[in-house]
């Protein structure tokens, strides 16, 4: 009998530790299979090119591929949408950028709530964009050409974009903004278009990504008169800020972070958070990311989720103050 009551005693010792052993055990073993990274744009652009850029480091952090997939349409929404509806698990994450804080404002109904059916991993890194004009428009410099537009009828001049919503069209709106001018919207699919036209002088100006814009500008087919951020970027070293080019108060910079689907566990998410700051922290990888005009950026899943609410607010003024309504 006493046998038996130690022998039960034992059994039951056992099973209790091994109860505790396994959820560690799973909590430790993630990630067990790849992790799909979708974005929710077309290849090539900014988007597409920072995942690519932190893939192959993120997937040397973490043990495991991370794979990045396209899925392109309506300014973001339906690859943002499909992680919304994922299971949270953390093998189905996305890489968006602004549109994530502007869309709500933009489109009238939504697939998701953002604040609601997603959840922050992280941050990647920021962008600045280049406020470049034809070489036909007889300016040097933000202030002068803050003075030709003033000059000039309302919407006389014309600015490209990459679309309505795009980071390219709200680097422009917030221009319009600070300074009080009115310059035409003109619309086009992709920045690439944008900038082919802005050569030719179809428009007067526009705002394409640093990495895109640099060619152009090297080669003198674009006339660069600012970048958007708070300090002059390595890539156009003598392109000065549009703030201390005419503009004081003007600052724009694209972001770009990381999100799962909203209950995710919270282990999963610190997993995820700590082994994309270890990649960001790569020397490699930050050289890689400064050849296109990325800026690292390390953040919290809690701190990246309150810049998303906050961008989110600041957007929504400025899309409502400028009528900016989705296509």
């Amino acid at each position: 009998m006493k046998i038996n009551t130690a022998a039960g005693a034992l059994c039951a010792a056992l099973a209790a530790a091994t109860c505790w052993i396994q959820p560690a055990a799973a909590a430790g073993a993630f990630p067990e299979r790849a992790v799909t990274l979708i974005v929710p744009f077309a290849p090539g652009g900014s988007v597409d090119i920072a995942a690519r850029l932190i893939s192959d480091a993120w997937s040397r952090a973490l043990g495991q591929s991370v794979v990045v997939e396209n899925r392109a349409g309506a300014s973001g929404n339906i690859g943002m949408a499909a992680v919304a509806r994922a299971e949270p698990n953390g093998y189905t994450l996305a890489i968006n950028t602004m549109s994530l804080a502007i869309n709500p404002a933009l489109f009238q109904s939504m697939p998701f709530d953002t604040r609601k059916d997603l959840r922050s991993v992280g941050t990647v890194g920021t962008s600045q964009h280049v406020l470049t004009v034809t070489n036909g428009l007889p300016v040097a410099n933000v202030s002068e050409l803050l003075a030709y537009v003033r000059e000039r009828p309302a919407n006389d001049l014309s600015f490209g974009s990459a679309g309505t919503g795009s980071t390219f069209h709200m680097a422009a709106e917030l221009f319009k903004s600070v300074s009080h001018t009115q310059i035409l919207h003109v619309p086009y699919k992709g920045g690439g278009p944008a900038m082919l036209d802005t050569i030719s002088g179809q428009v007067q100006m526009s705002f394409p990504v640093l990495s895109a814009a640099k060619p152009q500008v090297d080669g003198k087919k674009l006339r660069a008169l600012g970048v958007t951020g708070t300090k002059r970027s390595p890539l156009l070293p003598d392109v000065p800020t549009i703030a201390e080019s005419g503009l004081p108060g003007y600052e724009f910079n694209t972001w770009f972070v990381i999100s799962a689907p909203a209950g995710t566990p919270q282990p999963v998410i610190d997993v995820l958070n700590a082994k994309l700051e270890q990649a960001l922290r790569s020397p490699e990888l930050a050289q890689r990311m400064g050849k296109e005009g990325f800026d690292p950026l390390i953040s919290t899943p809690d701190k990246t989720d309150a810049m998303v609410a906050e961008e989110m607010t600041r957007w929504a003024g400025i899309v409502k103050d400028a009528g900016i309504q989705a296509n």
